[in-house]
């Protein structure tokens, strides 16, 4: 290494900032024609897990084609039993305060499943190597409990129902999230994250508008024929008993049983890279930059060094 020891030229200055050696210039070179390279060329050749995809190789892979449909399954499901909490509270003869407290219950377990489950998958991780996709899929179980105690109406099961979609809820939007983040990397995490936000409104259009919105009014125009009443034009629909939306979640927790099997594939197809060490890139890279700002400031010290010790 070159000492210097007068004060420094802008020309010795600059030289400094030189790279130190030709391979140097061969990588900036070679990351250079990589970013050249048309994204649609590499769609299909996708690194390994974990590892930073690029948005077309991340669509375009399995791992999110399943989290998408995990993401309409099971989102979509819960947010149309808390869409509709009051109408089935209404519906299975709950007096309003009882409703307000449902809407209460489920506001608490989602914040509480979502810092649970946080900070429990990080420890089954990195102690038991247990996948974050097969929590997933046991979480997702869970919540067809949920929808089945909806569905049979069982005495005060209206309470419980709350507790276990409301945490249900936030944990699995918790863990996509993150498994997102594990499986593709997190150069383009923004975009993908909300790529898989799209499952949740076409999940709840689905379940929302077309199953319990149709099934619902259904029920409503039954009843009426059969009391002998005539709806006005107009007028709204209104439904009592626990047909009314006994359908419905039968039907959400079947499609629920499907995203929890389709999670637990994923855990078959990811479980050698969560058994591997997945935060081992990020350790090197923190020791890597650690070591470059430990060697620019001995360059730094040598340039600047008092010319009396020349």
């Amino acid at each position: 290494m070159k000492v210097i020891t007068e004060t420094p030229t802008p020309e010795t200055v600059a030289s400094l900032h030189q790279p130190a050696s030709s391979s140097e210039a061969v990588e900036a070179k070679v990351d250079q024609d990589q970013a050249n390279v048309s994204c649609w060329k590499t769609a299909f050749q996708r690194p390994n897990r974990g590892e930073d995809y690029t948005i077309l190789q991340a669509l375009l892979s399995i791992d999110m084609l399943i989290l998408f449909l995990v993401a309409i399954c099971t989102v979509g499901g819960t947010s149309t039993a808390i869409n509709n909490l009051g109408q089935i509270g209404a519906s299975q003869g709950y007096p309003k305060g009882s409703i307000n407290t449902f809407v209460s219950l489920v506001s608490i377990w989602n914040y509480l499943g979502r810092v649970t489950t946080g900070f429990v998958s990080d420890i089954i991780l990195s102690k038991y190597k247990f996948p974050r996709p097969q929590l997933l899929t046991l979480i997702t179980l869970l919540s067809c409990l949920g929808y089945l105690l909806i569905a049979f109406n069982i005495s005060g099961s209206l309470y419980v129902a709350s507790i276990i979609i409301g945490f249900s809820l936030g944990a699995e939007s918790s863990l996509i999230i993150v498994i997102i983040s594990d499986i593709f990397g997190l150069k383009y995490y923004s975009t993908l994250y909300n790529f898989r936000n799209l499952g949740s409104p076409i999940g709840t259009y689905i379940f929302n508008v077309k199953v319990a919105g149709n099934l619902y009014d259904k029920e409503a125009m039954k009843q009426m024929l059969t009391q002998g009443i005539t709806r006005k034009h107009g007028e709204d629909l209104n439904c009592t008993g626990t047909e009314c939306f006994k359908l419905t979640f039968l039907i959400i927790a079947g499609a629920t049983l499907f995203g929890a099997s389709v999670t637990f594939i994923l855990g078959l197809r990811t479980r050698k890279f969560y058994k591997s060490d997945i935060y081992k890139k990020f350790r090197e890279g923190q020791n890597e930059s650690e070591a470059e700002m430990a060697t620019a400031g001995n360059g730094a010290v040598a340039a600047v060094e008092d010319p009396k010790t020349g």
